[in-house]
């Protein structure tokens, strides 16, 4: 690029040195043949030029551009002398320039690697501080945690061993020495005479003997057992009976049952939950927990009726129908009739209106026998319908209470936060309640439904079969036939039976 300008600038110069030459030349000619009005020719001078031939202009122009075509032939070789030495100055120059430029290039690369070398240097030196600060502030932690922890077993740490710089060996041996002692210690069994409470919050005086420092046992004439933290350094009887194990360790015995309660710390008070009751955990549901358990004691006073209706229709069905049937065949109505009568079931009602119309036609005979039936029907259905209601309806209370508490659980967090979790015990409470009471309601309510419904599908057979077999009996049907299961004869005899009013 740089050569390309240097000719261009080259080619420039020597289109102006042209330019500048035919105008100098230019204006010889005219200055030549020019003459002020002073000095200048006669009219005969005049005329002799005006007279001179083409020819002779044509030779003075010749010499004229010859002369020119030589000045320019002379400064273009001047220009090109130039051009090369000019040229040879820019390439010695340039290659100077290139070596200056290369030995930059290296004293960049080589500044480059010291400065990396410096980062990384750097870098190590952070890490290096960083690592010393961290094990400054885990000794000084590790120091304040021994120093509290051996006080609370009445060892004292010296105070001019802890200011002391530069002496962390010897501090972190003097800490791991006591440490090793007091484990050894704290890892035997130790019996001491010192109080503790009774169940009942009576202090009492007696032998205490201590399990390293996680378990402690307490013997007394008034009452022994496992001994739990009750806080200030106190101890008091584990609710759960363990005096066999205390007598037993109190007498250098190995007790059969070792039971014991382990605790973190004898400063710590141990809380013992007592657990809920029935009552606590309904009212923890909400109203929506009470009404589910309303419903539920419906449901179990609906169950009780319709047992009660279902088995006071269903007692001595097969036994009343196979004597009933024996004197239709024996051809004793009269007798037939008063068995009917005597008792109070469903099948006896049905069966005292067949026999009343067995000498009908058949087909209003049977229109009677389905009226009949249809009758008991409803007290065979009581209650049914309301049970499986209820046991459907109860799931549905269970995820309202749900959703409810949920509600409640998020308010309290838009107001207080999360920071205490007790504030959303109460939502999660009835959210969860809720639902198990519904499932404890809805499952039971519906297998008991279930149950029922299939029981009076039953009687409501046996009746059908029972009244088809008077009939038959009465008609003449072989006893053959009279074994026919249920279904077969409601299908073949008392589907007509049901379409008869429309007839």
């Amino acid at each position: 690029m740089k050569k390309n300008f240097l000719l261009f600038l080259t080619l420039a110069f020597s289109a102006v040195i042209v330019f500048a030459s035919v105008s100098t030349h230019a204006e010889e000619s005219v200055n030549a043949e020019t003459v002020s009005p002073a000095n200048g020719p006669t009219p005969a001078a005049a005329t002799n030029s005006q007279q001179q031939s083409p020819a002779q202009e044509k030779i003075n122009l010749e010499t004229a551009y010859k002369r020119e075509y030589a000045f320019l032939e002379a400064q273009k070789r001047e220009l090109i002398e130039r051009l090369k030495k000019y040229q040879s100055s820019i390439q010695s120059e340039e290659r100077g320039l290139s070596n200056k430029i290369s030995v930059l290039e290296r004293g960049s690369i080589e500044r480059s690697a010291k400065i990396d070398q410096l980062n990384t240097l750097l870098a190590e030196a952070e890490r290096d501080e960083a690592a010393v600060f961290e094990r400054s502030d885990a000794l000084e932690i590790t120091y304040a945690q021994a120093e509290a922890t051996l006080k609370n077993h009445e060892i004292t740490v010296p105070a001019s061993l802890m200011e002391m710089r530069g002496a962390d060996p010897t501090k972190v041996g003097y800490i791991f020495n006591q440490a090793l002692s007091l484990i050894r210690e704290l890892g035997m069994i130790q019996t001491e005479q010192g109080t503790f409470f009774l169940e009942n919050g009576k202090q009492t005086q007696g032998e205490i003997i201590r399990l390293g420092n996680i378990a402690a046992y307490g013997v007394s004439p008034e009452g022994s057992g496992s001994l739990v933290p009750a806080g200030g350094g106190d101890f008091k009887i584990w609710r759960e009976p363990s005096a066999d194990s205390a007598i037993a360790l109190s007498k250098n015995q190995q007790p059969e049952l070792l039971q014991l309660f382990l605790f973190e710390s004898r400063t710590q008070a141990i809380d013992e939950m007592a657990e809920k009751t029935i009552i606590e955990v309904i009212h923890s549901g909400g109203i929506i927990g009470w009404v589910i358990v309303g419903l539920g004691g419906f449901v179990l006073l609906l169950a009780c009726i319709r047992i009660y209706l279902l088995r006071a229709n269903s007692s001595n069905t097969h036994a009343l129908s196979d004597q009933v049937v024996q004197q239709v065949i024996a051809g004793d109505l009269e007798a037939a009739k008063e068995s009917s009568e005597a008792g109070s079931a469903a099948i006896t009602r049905v069966l005292s209106n067949t026999l009343r119309h067995l000498k009908d036609d058949r087909d209003h005979m049977e229109s009677v026998v389905h009226e009949a039936i249809l009758r008991e029907s409803g007290v065979l259905d009581r209650f049914g319908s309301a049970i499986l209601v209820i046991a459907s309806v109860s799931p549905l209370l269970g995820l309202l209470g749900t959703v409810t508490g949920m509600i409640a659980t998020f308010d309290v967090i838009t107001e207080f936060g999360t920071g205490d979790p007790k504030l959303l015990s109460g939502g999660i409470s009835i959210a969860l309640v809720t639902t198990k009471l519904g499932l404890i309601v809805a499952i039971p309510a519906l297998l008991v439904g279930s149950v029922l419904s299939a029981w009076a599908r039953n009687i409501k057979r046996d009746m059908e079969h029972a009244a088809l077999r008077v009939t038959n009996a009465f008609l003449g049907a072989p006893m053959s036939d009279l074994q026919t299961s249920s279904a077969e004869l409601s299908a073949s005899n008392m589907t007509p039976a049901l379409g008869h009013p429309s007839r």
